[in-house]
């Protein structure tokens, strides 16, 4: 029997394709939908009070500058620890690949309460900065903290396989024809790990960015000073403000969407570049 005559194993193409639509319709596209037809009940004055008050202009401001320099912290460090992993071998690397895991296994609950009793004033860290007048619990340099926390495992896990399958000849080759290591570096491996990088950064990015179970606890929600997004939707939620929480929803949500399009344009062009060098 020919095998294009034998029963495929996976369903077809029509009813993989239904089956997904389906999902993310009911998983993404509605509840996203419901979000904007909430905020389609304000006025253009409601909505602009509602996202242009201070409370919120502040909060903005802290959850986008916060969240960028985390996923940047967390880009240069990532990949650090990415490099360390695959590269060398060394007592404790099982458990250090282990660890990396630990920000995905650990309910954001208890990161926080984790980091705040670490960073406390009397705790292990905190007490070393205490003495200099630096406090980092209930301050923005204590969510910075929580955001890289939660943040460094999409960066490693991202580049990890792509530095595990880069042919380390291509290196030797770069070395052979006299370049440094540095320029090996700059000018073969950062170019072929460039889409993963980017990849991380993204999603380290929008996961700091709607944070809120462990910033709850190192955050003293402070409007004007320690109150990101996430924080406030849940107040407006508390006081019932549905209308208000969506419109702030739907703020974050276009903001994200075009940062992501935008990184993700980064990404081809990178990848496209790589394939044609």
């Amino acid at each position: 029997m020919r095998f294009s005559n034998q029963r495929k194993v996976l369903p077809g193409f029509r009813f993989t394709l239904g089956y997904t639509l389906l999902y993310l319709g009911l998983i993404v596209l509605i509840p996203l939908a419901a979000t904007f037809a909430k905020t389609a009940e304000l006025s253009w004055g409601q909505f602009w009070h509602a996202v242009a008050s201070p409370d919120a202009v502040s909060a903005f401001r802290l959850s986008f500058g916060i969240s960028l320099m985390a996923a940047l912290v967390n880009l240069v460090f990532g990949l650090l620890v990415a490099w360390v992993l695959v590269r060398y071998q060394f007592w404790g690397r099982r458990l250090m690949d282990a660890l990396v895991d630990l920000p995905f296994a650990l309910p954001t609950a208890v990161a926080g309460i984790s980091l705040t009793a670490i960073y406390a004033q009397n705790g292990w860290v905190g007490r070393w900065f205490a003495p200099f007048g630096i406090q980092i619990f209930y301050t923005s340099l204590g969510i910075f903290v929580a955001l890289t926390f939660i943040g460094l495992p999409f960066v490693v896990r991202t580049v990890q396989p792509v530095l595990e399958d880069f042919d380390i000849e291509i290196e030797e080759a770069a070395a052979s024809l006299g370049a440094s290591r540095w320029k090996t570096f700059w000018r073969v491996i950062l170019p072929m790990v460039m889409p993963a990088l980017l990849t991380g950064f993204a999603l380290a990015f929008a996961r700091a960015l709607g944070e809120y179970g462990s910033v709850v606890f190192i955050s003293s929600n402070i409007p004007l000073k320690t109150q990101i997004i996430p924080l406030l939707i849940m107040n407006k939620l508390n006081q019932f403000d549905y209308a208000g929480a969506s419109a702030l929803a739907v703020v974050m949500l276009v903001v994200s969407f075009v940062m992501l399009f935008v990184i993700n344009y980064l990404q081809w062009r990178s990848s496209r570049h790589n394939a044609h060098s």
